[in-house]
C-alpha cells in the first residue's frame, strides 16, 4: 500500500509540474529574470502549493501518525545557520543557471532533454561530494 501511495503521490506531483510549466527551463529563468521580460506565473503557482501546504502542515502537526501508520517525521529545525544560507545559496545559483530544481529536473528526464539530463548529472555529483564531506565532518567530530 505503501508503494502505491509513494507512486501515486509522485505521479501527481509530476504531473503539476508539468502543467504548471515549472519542468520547463525556458519558463523558470522567465520567472527569474527580474530585470527583463519578467513571467509572474510561477509566483502563483508557488502560492498556490502554499495555500494547499499550509492546512496540510497545519493538521499533520496535531498528529503522531501518518494516514499509512508511519511516525510522523516533521521538520524541527529553525536555526538559520552558515550551512542553510551556503545551501540556498548553491541551489539558487543551479536553479538560475540550468532553470531547473531537482523535482522539475527528474520529471524532464522523461522528455530526453539533454538540459535536464547534464542537471541530474550534476545534481547526483553534488549529493555524492556532500555525503563525503558529511563522513569526514563526522568523523571528526568527538564522541
Amino acid at each position: 500500500m505503501r508503494l502505491l501511495f509513494s507512486l501515486l503521490s509522485g505521479l501527481v506531483f509530476g504531473i503539476g509540474l508539468l502543467i504548471s510549466g515549472m519542468s520547463n527551463p525556458a519558463k523558470v529563468l522567465g520567472f527569474l529574470d527580474l530585470a527583463g521580460n519578467w513571467d509572474p506565473s510561477l509566483a502563483l503557482v508557488m502560492l498556490g502549493a502554499i495555500l494547499v501546504a499550509m492546512p496540510a502542515f497545519w493538521l499533520a502537526r496535531r498528529r503522531r501518525t501518518a494516514w499509512l501508520g508511519d511516525a510522523m517525521q516533521l521538520p524541527t529545525a529553525h536555526a538559520i545557520d552558515r550551512r542553510l544560507l551556503l545551501g540556498s545559496l548553491a541551489f539558487g545559483a543551479g536553479w538560475g543557471i540550468a532553470g531547473f530544481c531537482p523535482g522539475p529536473a527528474l520529471v524532464s528526464l522523461l522528455t530526453g532533454l539533454p538540459q535536464a539530463w547534464i542537471f541530474a548529472g550534476a545534481m547526483l555529483a553534488g549529493m555524492l561530494v556532500f555525503e563525503v564531506l558529511e563522513r569526514r565532518r563526522a568523523a571528526r567530530r568527538p564522541a
